[in-house]
């Protein structure tokens, strides 16, 4: 879905950028570079999940400031612009008060069917461009980039560099046919690219964009080679198996995190010496989501390669989790590698626990279905959601997904990350398999379930689409809170529909909403565009198409660089002009900007019923189980709750004399040796 706000990653593969605000007095080369969205039909993206960032200098962009606009039209536009003929409702930036005719295409959207979306998928194809250009003019090569200051460094000083930004965005590449930038990025990869690196890393980071990438350049360079064609990828050519290759080296290098006690990864691991390491901080536990969203990189990867290794070492981790035997499939967000049980008893949707849940539905569609321990698992945990976690604003009624950080039988917390907004996206793939709502009705596969779980996914989407209509820059914050008041209406006690958010600054249903001072700040995320984007496919409906137009016209007017060198994070989307981080995130190159292009393409491009999409937003395809795959894991019995029963005596000497009736050369005399309590000769202790 996409997830990264877990607090010792989050500081490890946080950047150090500097926030900064938009005061000043610069001038700069990005005007006209954005004129160009008018005509040029190419351009840049990317983004990450770093959390913690430090910092205070203050900076002005270029297009916040005055400057003289060349050209009569341009003059005669700009005076338009101020009389408000375009946009007579768009809140104007602060020094900005120029070169307005470079931003018409940004007026508030309104629904009508003369929309291109054609033209607006474009738009997002040139931001892209923008922001990779940006990236290789000042940072080329380096895992992260900071556009304000226009540098870059490695994530390990002492590394060669992982790739985290080329690697990661391969796929939107391809995807936005950039040839020339791809064939560059490739043989950065092919010449300079090398995991031999004695440094830890972040299993679960770079598991899923590391080796995720690679992975998705793979499938996409295969099976649409009309897609950014090179021919160093052509079939018989020497580089042709290049990603998969790197993708392998990776993988056997990030083995050694799962060689624990229980068979849970360790949150890092050397790349070198492929040791892992417990967690530095959290009592030396994983992330039960880092841990848990490995599956559907190593299972394709087995799939690829007939290494079955991959395979049972990644389903072993669900196995473990599951026999922990959780009420109503709601998981700890913290558990130990050493032994495979939970730290503490926080549940949340929201960091550190957000993939466990996607990727149980994902593993079931990834496999083409043949593997229902996995939808079991996600239904028993959707169930679970409902019943203990989803509850009501006040007085406005918008769903909340809550928290419980003590328990499910703890007080409910009405707060929500923005990470908790692949949620939405992520039932309605659940309710249809990437199939639309008109087409599972005329198979006849739709029922009471799948309403109320639609309806829900309709619910949660309209919640997160608020976080960006709350703020002034319309860029959600980082966690949003609600009112939810001392006693929670909980969906149990009965669906409540949400009232309508209506236009105007201090509208009351904002009033629901709480934005606190340390959670203001925007990182590029991609989760709620992630949503947008699976619900337009879904259901048809136009509207999450102009949500995403609004979302994206803010990240581009409120979050540029100057001279052309990218976008960046905010410190503070509660305020206009908002105070600026210096940092561009991966995820806004793999996914932020990939989602938007993709909501914005006709639904023929990456069909989602052929399709599973990592929580980085890699493409992978679906598969049959072959080669030997399978399910190599049984759930325990569990009672109505979810919780692991334990056989009774006569269960387990049905057991056996169902064994002894399929094969009579067992040795009958077991079952009367159990019965009498005596341990059976074999077994541990001695006759």
């Amino acid at each position: 879905m996409s997830l990264t706000q877990r607090s010792h990653a989050e500081d490890y593969w946080g950047n150090s950028g500097q926030p900064r605000s938009q005061n000043g007095n610069t001038n700069g080369g990005l005007g006209s570079k954005l004129e160009s969205f008018m005509d040029k039909k190419e351009l840049p993206m990317y983004k990450d999940k770093p959390y913690n960032y430090a910092g205070s200098r203050k900076y002005t962009p270029f297009y916040r400031q005055k400057r003289v606009i060349s050209g009569a039209i341009l003059v005669l536009m700009g005076l338009v612009y101020w009389l408000g003929i375009f946009s007579p409702s768009m809140v104007k930036p602060k020094l900005r008060d120029t070169n307005k005719s470079a931003w018409n295409w940004l007026s508030s959207p309104t629904i009508s069917e003369s929309v291109d979306w054609n033209d607006r998928r474009e738009k997002v194809k040139e931001a892209f461009i923008l922001s990779w250009d940006g990236y290789e003019q000042y940072a080329w090569g380096l895992d992260e980039y900071h556009p304000i200051s226009k540098k870059g460094k490695q994530m390990d000083t002492k590394g060669k560099g992982m790739g985290w930004i080329i690697v990661d965005a391969l796929d939107t590449l391809m995807i936005m046919n950039l040839t020339s930038r791809l064939s560059h990025a490739r043989e950065w990869i092919s010449t300079s690219l090398d995991y031999d690196q004695d440094h830890e890393v972040n299993t679960f980071e770079t598991t899923i964009r590391m080796l995720g990438g690679l992975l998705s350049a793979h499938y996409l360079s295969t099976a649409f080679p009309e897609m950014a064609p090179l021919t160093d990828d052509d079939q018989g050519a020497p580089g042709e198996d290049l990603y998969l290759e790197k993708a392998a080296d990776l993988a056997g290098r990030l083995m050694g995190a799962f060689d624990s006690n229980s068979g849970v990864p360790y949150a890092s691991v050397n790349l070198k010496t492929s040791k892992g390491k417990e967690s530095h901080v959290d009592g030396g536990a994983s992330s039960t989501a880092e841990a848990s969203s490995l599956q559907l990189e190593f299972k394709y990867l087995a799939m690829l390669t007939g290494e079955k290794n991959y395979w049972e070492s990644a389903e072993k981790v669900i196995q473990v989790i599951d026999d922990n035997g959780m009420e109503d499939g709601l998981v700890p967000i913290f558990l130990y590698a050493t032994t495979g049980g939970f730290r503490a008893n926080n549940i949340r949707l929201g960091s550190r626990g957000d993939s466990y849940y996607e990727y149980l539905i994902k593993q079931y569609l990834q496999t083409s279905c043949e593997e229902p321990i996995y939808q079991e698992m996600w239904n028993q945990s959707l169930a679970g959601v409902r019943k203990w976690l989803i509850t009501y604003s006040t007085p406005n009624h918008f769903t909340v997904l809550a928290e419980r950080p003590f328990g499910l039988g703890g007080k409910l917390e009405g707060k929500m990350d923005h990470l908790v907004c692949f949620m939405p996206g992520t039932i309605a793939l659940g309710v249809t398999g990437g199939l639309t709502i008109e087409e599972v009705k005329k198979a006849g596969l739709w029922s009471e379930k799948e309403e109320e779980d639609m309806a829900l996914a309709i619910e949660l989407t309209k919640t997160c689409w608020g976080m960006y209509r709350i703020t002034p820059t319309g860029l959600a914050p980082e966690i949003a809170h609600f009112q939810i008041g001392e006693n929670p209406h909980m969906e149990s006690d009965g669906i409540l529909a949400s009232k309508e958010m209506t236009q105007g600054a201090h509208a009351a249903w904002k009033d629901d909403y709480i934005i606190k001072v340390n959670d203001r700040h925007n990182l590029q995320r991609p989760e709620t565009v992630e949503s947008l984007f699976y619900m337009w496919r879904i259901t048809g409906d136009e509207k999450y198409r102009e949500w995403g137009w609004e979302m994206f016209t803010s990240f581009v007017k409120y979050s540029a660089a100057e001279d052309g060198a990218g976008f960046t994070s905010l410190a503070n989307a509660n305020e206009i002009p908002p105070l600026l981080k210096d940092n561009m995130e991966s995820f806004w190159l793999a996914e932020t900007l990939k989602y938007f292009y993709l909501l914005f393409s006709p639904n023929d491009l990456l069909p989602l019923e052929s399709i599973v999409i990592n929580t980085e937003a890699h493409i992978f395809p679906r598969f049959k189980l072959t080669r030997g795959l399978k399910t190599g894991w049984e759930r325990k019995p569990r009672d109505e709750k979810g919780r692991i029963v334990q056989p009774t005596r006569s269960d387990r000497i049905g057991d056996r004399k169902a064994h002894q009736d399929s094969n009579p050369a067992a040795n009958t005399h077991t079952i009367k040796v159990e019965e009498t309590g005596q341990a059976p000769v074999g077994k541990e202790t001695p006759p």
